[in-house]
C-alpha cells in the first residue's frame, strides 16, 4: 500500500511516486533540482517512511539489539552509553532488553530481536545459559552477535572482553606489594566465566609469590550478600588485613560492612577492587582499583559490530586492557 504522504508529494510536484521514492533515497538518476524539491516538500509535510515495509524489503532494520541481565548495573550502564553513542553516530537506533537473570526471558528476548530483524546483537549471557545455540543460529539470518562481559567459551564467535586475568593479576600483585598479612577476597557467582577467570588468576599469582599468605575466598551474588559475608568475618579482624572485591557491586557491600564496623581505611583495614572507576571515587580515601571500563568496552565492541555488519574481516575476540589506579585505601 502506497504511503498517502508519498502520493501527495508526487501529485503536488507532478511526478511519479517512484521518482519521489528514489529522490528520498538520493538515487543518482534523480537530478539535484528534483531531489531538493522533493525533500523540501517532504519536510513540510513531515513525511516518514514506512519502516515496517523497509524491514520486509531489506530483511533488516536500522536497529541494533542489546541484551543484559539487568540494566541497573554501573558497568552495564556505561557499556550501554557507549553503544548508544556509537550506534546513533552511525545511523542506528538501539533496542535494549534485560533478561532479568531468567533463561526463559532470555530466550523470549532472542525471539523478539529476531522478529524485529535487528542488524546486529550485543549479548551478555547468563551463567550456564542454555540458549547459546539460539544466539549462534542468528548468523544464518545474517545477524552478527557480539558477546561481551560474561562470554561463552566456544570458538568461532565474536567476543569483546575485559582482560579478566590481567586485572586479577594486577590486584594480586598490588596486594603482595602491600605486605599485608591476610586477604579477604570477595568474588561473584561461581558459575560466571568472569568470576572463574578472575579467581583462577588471582589465586595463581598469590600462590606463586607467597604460598603462605592466608586467603579467605567468598562468593557473593550481590552487594547485600557481600556485606553479610564480610561483616561476619570482621568480628574477629586481625591486623594487616586487606579486602579484595572483584566488582563494583561487591565493593559497595564490602564498604558498607566496613563502615558499620567503623573501621578506618587504611589504618585498620585496606581495600582494593576491580572497578568501572566511578564507585571507588565516592569514598574517602578513594579506593585503589584496577580499571575495567564498561564505556571503553562498549566502544571496542561497537567497532567490532560495525565491521561485522559491513562485511569486513573481523577479529573474533577483542580484549580491553586493565590498569591500576592508585587511591589511598592500601
Amino acid at each position: 500500500m502506497t504511503n498517502p504522504t508519498l502520493k501527495k508529494i508526487a501529485e503536488t510536484l507532478g511526478c511519479s511516486i517512484s521518482t519521489v521514492s528514489r529522490a528520498l533515497k538520493f538515487h543518482p538518476d534523480i537530478s539535484v533540482k528534483t531531489r531538493e524539491k522533493v525533500l523540501e516538500l517532504a519536510n513540510t509535510l513531515e513525511y516518514e517512511p514506512n519502516v515496517f515495509a523497509v524491514h520486509l524489503r531489506t530483511k533488516h532494520s536500522n536497529v541494533i539489539g542489546l541484551m543484559v541481565p539487568v540494566i541497573a548495573n554501573y558497568f552495564y550502564e556505561s557499556f550501554i552509553t557507549a553503544i548508544e553513542e556509537e550506534s546513533r553516530k552511525n545511523g542506528y537506533t538501539l533496542m535494549i532488553l534485560q533478561s532479568a537473570n531468567d533463561p526463559t526471558i532470555e530466550l523470549a528476548n532472542i525471539k523478539l530481536f529476531r522478529q524485529n530483524r535487528v542488524s546486529g546483537l550485543f549479548v551478555c549471557t547468563l551463567p550456564n545459559s542454555n540458549n547459546i545455540d539460539q544466539l549462534i543460529k542468528l548468523k544464518e539470518l545474517n545477524i552478527p552477535v557480539v558477546f561481551f562481559d560474561n562470554v561463552p567459551n566456544q570458538t568461532g564467535i565474536y567476543k569483546s572482553c575485559i582482560a579478566d586475568e590481567l586485572a586479577a593479576n594486577i590486584a594480586a600483585e598490588a596486594i603482595l606489594k602491600s605486605k599485608k598479612k591476610q586477604v579477604y577476597a570477595l568474588f561473584g557467582d561461581a558459575r560466571l566465566t568472569t568470576t572463574q577467570k578472575r579467581l583462577h588468576a588471582f589465586q595463581a599469582t598469590i600462590l606463586k609469590n607467597n604460598s603462605l599468605m592466608p586467603i579467605k575466598i567468598f562468593h557473593a551474588i550481590n552487594s547485600i550478600d557481600a556485606e553479610k559475608q564480610l561483616e561476619s568475618q570482621l568480628a574477629n579482624l586481625k591486623k594487616s588485613t586487606i579486602v579484595f572485591c572483584m566488582s563494583d557491586e561487591l565493593l559497595i557491600g564490602a564498604m558498607r560492612a566496613i563502615q558499620i564496623k567503623k573501621l578506618k581505611i587504611p589504618e585498620e583495614i585496606s581495600v582494593i577492587s576491580i572497578s568501572n572507576g566511578f564507585i571507588p571515587k565516592l569514598y574517602y580515601p578513594n579506593i585503589t582499583y584496577i580499571e575495567t571500563s564498561g564505556y571503553k568496552l562498549g566502544k571496542l565492541a561497537c567497532t567490532q559490530m560495525l565491521a561485522c555488519i559491513s562485511g569486513a574481516i573481523v577479529v573474533e575476540e577483542l580484549t580491553l586492557d586493565a590498569a591500576l589506579v592508585e587511591g589511598g585505601s592500601i
